[in-house]
């Protein structure tokens, strides 16, 4: 029998049938009696320590370390001071994440962000945050992604041009539609990719650091020595230290990624910061020493006038093996699709269980418990942006309100701890952890609202567009019969369709949740 959705008040409709055939489970109590438990049909707990790490080092490592590179050495003025932006990006990169960790374990609800903005500060914030993430951010997000997938894999063929418009939409689009499939059809074949290539990843990445470690060994750090690195050819201003800072975070982006599938991790409340304390710092490690290997091989001009880091170091140092590079490009980028599905579609999956979204894409498949309707709404939102084409603008954008949700989720952690101080909280940071983040939020917020007012401004009207959105699909709750019949109809083809029913809940995870 289906149960109650967790958190949404509301009426369920009848397009959900009881299910007659569910075996009955045979588990042990405390007095080692045997209780009949119905089998649940719920999201699987099939993400282990290993698949947890894979799931933050494959969302972050995606194109930002073959593309940051020069916007951060351009902005810093010198070799040595956009290494120290490297490593400040992922120190401020392990501030955020343990501040996850907190929340994660104390609100044990898939959905990330959201989940959090909506347990603490209600209904209306969450709901804004849901509207632009699934209207701008994760859509552009994945758009840019599967293009940078499709020109490496294309390069090959067309080597003194661009690949062709139509060319490379068509091969993002069936990029997104393979993994889309791939994650409709089994949560552990999508973790398997994920591990497979998060591990191509590292291994490219090894390669880089590796070579690089050689020429150092042979005397080739010219660029690294103390005299060379801060010789500033320019002197940095605030705003372009800061600019610098924003570049070297784009490639940090994706670190909180893990709390969106909470519930689906075993045992989160260990495996959970275990994950982010292994992760981050390798990838802080990884980043740094992968830029000190771009600079054994390349001159700080060479690298400012290269287009593409990653191939121009293969070509200087690999000679034949050089193809190795875009290759390892293409691989990075699949595996970055692949992460940003599986999350992404698991927050539409948790707006929808709290009665933000239709109803529909609170549903999994009644067999293989993966949410297909988010799945394919993630995917469909994906091309609809690659039509449109202009991604490079809505970059700035999804840069903007992916920090404005930053801020705003860890500035709730320090609210959630004055509202509810007694709260069992499995790990408590110590404050001095998100006031240090949220100075440095507040900086890089009002240095982006100073030099860019207009993307702040539509970035702000996106978000602002949801509130009568909101009011008119979530807060009025006597509609039309005749809207909430057409409503009905369309959720039951849907489930039809899909073969897809709502989730029941895990007693344990109810018995965990903040009262």
């Amino acid at each position: 029998m289906v149960a109650e959705m967790d958190g949404a008040d509301r009426k369920r409709s009848n397009c959900t049938k009881p299910n007659s055939t569910a075996r009955e489970a045979m588990v042990k109590d405390g007095n080692n009696k045997r209780d009949p438990v119905p089998e649940r049909v719920t999201l699987k707990k099939e993400i282990g320590l290993l698949s947890a790490c894979a799931i933050i080092i494959g969302n972050i490592i995606g194109s930002g370390i073959f593309i940051s590179p020069k916007g951060v050495l351009e902005h810093s003025g010198s070799v040595g001071l956009a290494l120290i932006m490297w490593v400040l990006g992922g120190g401020i990169a392990a501030l955020g994440s343990l501040c996850y960790a907190e929340l994660g374990v104390t609100i044990p609800k898939s959905g990330g962000d959201y989940s959090y903005v909506t347990e603490i500060f209600g209904g209306l914030v969450g709901f804004l945050l849901l509207w632009s993430a699934v209207l701008i951010m994760y859509p552009t997000t994945l758009a840019v992604i599967a293009l940078t997938f499709s020109s490496y894999v294309l390069q090959p063929v067309f080597p003194d041009c661009l690949p062709p418009y139509t060319a490379t939409r068509a091969l993002s689009t069936t990029c997104l539609l393979f993994l889309t499939w791939v994650n409709c059809s089994s949560v552990r074949w999508a973790t398997r990719i994920q591990d497979i290539f998060t591990v191509g990843k590292l291994l490219a990445l090894g390669l880089i650091i590796t070579v690089g470690l050689v020429q150092i060994c042979k005397g080739h750090y010219d660029s690294l020595t103390p005299q060379a690195a801060f010789d500033f050819w320019k002197t940095p201003s605030v705003g372009q230290v800061a600019l610098a800072f924003l570049q070297a975070s784009f490639a940090f982006s994706g670190w909180n990624f893990l709390n969106y599938v909470t519930e689906e991790v075993v045992e989160p409340r260990r495996n959970l910061p275990r994950a982010i304390y292994i992760s981050i710092p390798l990838v802080t490690f990884v980043y740094t020493f992968t830029n000190i290997a771009y600079f054994t091989a390349m001159s700080p001009e060479e690298l400012l006038s290269s287009n593409a880091v990653a191939v121009t170091f293969g070509e200087k140092l690999l000679g034949m093996f050089s193809s190795i590079m875009p290759i390892s490009v293409a691989l990075s980028t699949f595996g970055g699709i692949n992460g940003y599905l599986f999350t992404s579609s698991r927050l539409c999956f948790s707006g929808a269980r709290e009665g933000h979204l239709p109803s529909l894409l609170a549903m999994i498949h009644f067999k293989q418990c993966t949410p297909i309707p988010a799945l394919l709404v993630c995917c469909a939102a994906t091309i609809v942006i690659l039509c449109i084409g202009e991604t490079q603008t809505l970059i700035n954008y999804v840069s903007f309100i992916n920090y404005l949700s930053y801020g705003v989720t860890i500035a709730g952690l320090l609210f959630f701890r004055w509202k509810k101080p007694q709260l069992h909280r499995p790990i408590k940071v110590n404050l001095i952890v998100p006031v240090l983040y949220l100075i440095f939020w507040a900086f890089l917020l009002v240095f982006s609202m100073y030099s860019e007012p207009v993307v702040c401004g539509i970035g702000l009207i996106i978000i602002l567009t949801g509130v009568p959105v909101y009011f008119l699909g979530v807060h009025w709750k006597k509609k039309p019969k005749c809207l909430d019949s057409f409503i009905e109809s369309a959720t039951y083809v849907g489930q039809k369709l899909c073969f897809v029913v709502f989730p029941q809940i895990d007693p344990m995870q109810e018995e965990a949740m903040p009262k």
